[in-house]
């Protein structure tokens, strides 16, 4: 059963006081899609929500922590429907060498990164194959594709997530509902502002805004922001344990 997706409708993003988010909520409001937005610091939300009302687009908003237990759960509840649309851009880089040393500290970036997204992710496909048609969004990274000694525990949870919704997307394949995962490299935010990125292969958060609306448009699977990603990601995964345990990444 495959319903198709609305040119527009009512999309949800979750994490939208974030750069990424906040690209992705003006990029579907310029597009002419009902926003409900999503996350845990309220006046930021409502400033961003304000900021979007006064370019013309309907905004609701709704106080989301993924870090507690009951935070995506409370969300979906509180929604007065279920969206067409649900992206979750929800993430936190963590700092290796102090969380691999402070296990709550390690906790939270795996919680963020993985747990609280994919309950989410998981308890919204639920709504979405009941009705018969949506499509979920979620966001996760190049470093999920290998543990590297720089960012393992960030790492770890993104591959987490990116199983989390190759699974939910297998399960979901003949009901109406599609499941998007996107895979950045190096996004220039304010999560990676102390990081020296490599210019020519840092993305900006419209860039990952533009490729999830066009997800969304065309119905694709896995979405690599930027092409060269995609064949880092082969390279990668093809070099022997032997050998890549002993690269310094």
């Amino acid at each position: 059963m495959n319903r198709g997706v609305p040119a527009v409708g009512t999309a949800l993003v979750v994490g939208a006081t974030g750069d990424i988010g906040r690209a992705v909520a003006r990029r579907l409001g310029r597009d002419g899609w009902e926003l409900q937005l999503a996350a845990r610091d309220s006046q930021r939300l409502e400033a961003e929500a304000q900021d979007l009302r006064l370019r013309g687009v309907t905004v609701t908003t709704y106080d989301c922590d993924v870090l507690q237990e009951a935070g995506p759960l409370a969300l979906i509840d509180a929604l007065p429907a279920a969206p067409d649309v649900a992206v979750c851009t929800v993430g936190a880089l963590g700092d290796q060498p102090h969380d691999e040393k402070d296990w709550r500290a390690a906790e939270r970036v795996m919680r963020a990164n993985y747990l609280g997204p994919a309950l989410l992710m998981g308890a919204l496909a639920n709504r979405f194959e009941e009705r018969g048609h949506g499509v979920l969004v979620g966001i996760s990274s190049i470093a999920g594709e290998r543990g590297r000694r720089s960012n393992y525990i960030y790492g770890s949870a993104k591959s987490g997530f990116t199983a989390f919704l190759s699974g939910l997307r297998s399960r979901l394949h003949r009901s109406g509902v599609c499941v998007v995962t996107v895979i950045p490299g190096y996004v220039r935010t304010r999560m990676t502002d102390h990081l020296e990125l490599p210019a020519l292969l840092t993305a900006t958060p419209e860039d990952v805004a533009d490729a999830i609306v066009v997800a969304i448009r065309k119905r694709r699977n896995v979405v690599y922001v930027g092409r060269v990603w995609r064949d880092v990601a082969l390279v990668v995964r093809a070099i022997p344990e032997s050998i890549f345990k002993r690269i310094p990444l």
